[in-house]
């Protein structure tokens, strides 16, 4: 699970949001018997008649793939044996644009599970999932004090809890630990200028000035996470004020982020940057064995806790160590924060089998063994308190960091409103251009950028 990637395009996902408002009727169940039409035929074992339950079939979602397809599968298989009247069919690589078509055809699974959490406010408010506070109250949850409060901000919207966390990413710092000593830096950077200044320690030239080792890589499109790390979390940043207006020109923290990563750009050079990183492989590394962190052709990354995993299963020989990203030098309180966000679960509207579907988004999102079993098998940070201290997890220091990051009290994602992801993909041309050189007023930029993104609020509402 990868959060800030964009699997389908800001058009056609509000295309389909779009429909919502239209669609009448139709929903969750879609099948009319006790098999969702969402599910395969053949699919899932046999429920077995229980006193007081008749056999269901649910039909979930994910938009997990191979290996974590199966991975995630062996926690439900739990799940059936806890509940035996229960039987579970599991459809890997939907996306969200998939959820909502389902959900305006009225074919939709029982439950659905999304990686990124950027349209839970859309979903929130046009009822096209299913307000879980009723589930949670006749239940007496008190999910404050399960899940802490930066993943609960991302799955409701104005009181309405449509969606709970299911795992989360959090990034954090990579660095090469041979690298760290061979330039003497004897512990990792804490502040934006420490960082800057190690990153020059760290760059390697070849003799003719061109770049064999990054320090760090300053690029934003099809550059690995750095689309995260300028969304402004590690500067406390607010992408919108009280009023909901945007405010990327009007926080002067902004402003400072992007001409700090601006800076870092400039030190190498944009076009060589871009040389070297096409050389290299380009953007198809980052989830690859090819990874330029692990062949050590970078020497310092922002990137999630699923890295640990990958260098594991990738047979990296890469000597490395993982700490909190940086932040800003006026924010020194915000160290050990980070950026966090990640896959959400709810049911779809007009459920056919609403008990059955509650108790396995339940499962899968406050039950302590549950969660724990899953971010075992996905490599993925639990989201509730009590599974944070989980030995299985703990135990690799390089991991351990992420659930210490995860756990801050300041850490959070980007704040996230009914725009989707709409907005963050206009901050992201914009900033591609600024980084290349292509913005010559960087307050003007952001204040047009600002106007872009309220209007289209104001023709969405």
């Amino acid at each position: 699970m990868r959060t800030g990637r964009r699997h389908v395009t800001a058009a056609a996902l509000v295309a389909a949001i779009a429909l919502l408002g239209a669609a009448c009727g139709g929903g969750g169940g879609g099948g009319g018997g006790n098999v969702s039409a969402a599910c395969p035929a053949g699919g899932g074992t046999s429920p077995k008649a229980v006193s007081g339950h008749e056999p269901v079939t649910l039909c979930i979602w994910v938009p997990f793939a191979n290996p974590e397809l199966g991975e995630f599968k062996s926690v439900i298989t739990s799940f059936q044996q806890q509940y035996p009247w229960i039987s579970v069919v599991t459809v890997g690589n939907k996306n969200d644009t998939d959820v909502l078509n389902a959900i305006h055809a009225g074919t939709a699974p029982d439950v659905a599970v999304e990686g990124i959490p950027d349209n839970a406010p859309k979903y929130c408010s046009t009822d096209a999932y299913v307000d879980l506070k009723s589930n949670l109250q006749a239940d007496n949850i008190d999910v404050q004090k399960i899940v802490p409060a930066g993943a609960l901000a991302y799955t409701s919207y104005q009181g309405d809890q449509c969606m709970l966390p299911m795992l989360t990413d959090g990034y954090g710092l990579y660095y090469n630990t041979d690298m760290f000593q061979a330039a003497g830096i004897s512990s990792p950077p804490k502040t934006y200028s420490e960082f800057f200044d190690d990153m020059k320690k760290l760059t390697q030239l070849n003799s003719d000035g061109s770049i064999k080792v990054a320090g760090f890589l300053p690029l934003q499109t099809g550059a690995y996470e750095l689309a995260n790390f300028v969304n402004g979390v590690y500067s406390n940043a607010q992408w919108y004020g009280p009023d909901g207006k945007s405010t990327l020109a009007t926080d002067p923290e902004f402003q400072k982020l992007l001409e700090f990563t601006k800076s870092m750009t400039d030190y190498f050079g944009y076009d060589k940057l871009r040389r070297w990183f096409a050389q290299n492989g380009g953007e198809n590394t980052e989830f690859a064995p090819a990874n330029l962190f692990e062949h050590q052709k970078l020497a310092m990354v922002f990137d999630g806790e699923w890295r640990v995993g990958f260098i594991k299963n990738d047979k990296s020989d890469v000597p490395y160590a993982t700490a909190p990203f940086p932040v800003a030098d006026d924010h020194p309180e915000l160290y050990g924060t980070g950026q966090i966000g990640g896959s959400t679960i709810g049911i779809p509207r007009d459920p056919a089998h609403p008990d059955e579907d509650w108790l396995l988004v339940k499962y899968l999102s406050l039950d302590t063994d549950a969660e724990k079993a899953l971010a075992e098998q996905l490599h993925n940070i639990p989201t509730v308190v009590g599974a944070l201290n989980d030995s299985a997890l703990t135990s690799d220091p390089h991991f351990a960091t992420f659930l210490k990051i995860f756990a801050n009290k300041y850490s959070r994602y980007k704040q996230i409103n009914t725009l989707g992801f709409a907005d963050s993909d206009l901050y992201g041309q914009f900033v591609d251009k600024y980084l290349a050189g292509n913005v010559p007023d960087l307050h003007a930029g952001l204040e047009a950028l600002a106007k872009e993104i309220d209007d289209q609020l104001q023709l969405g509402s």
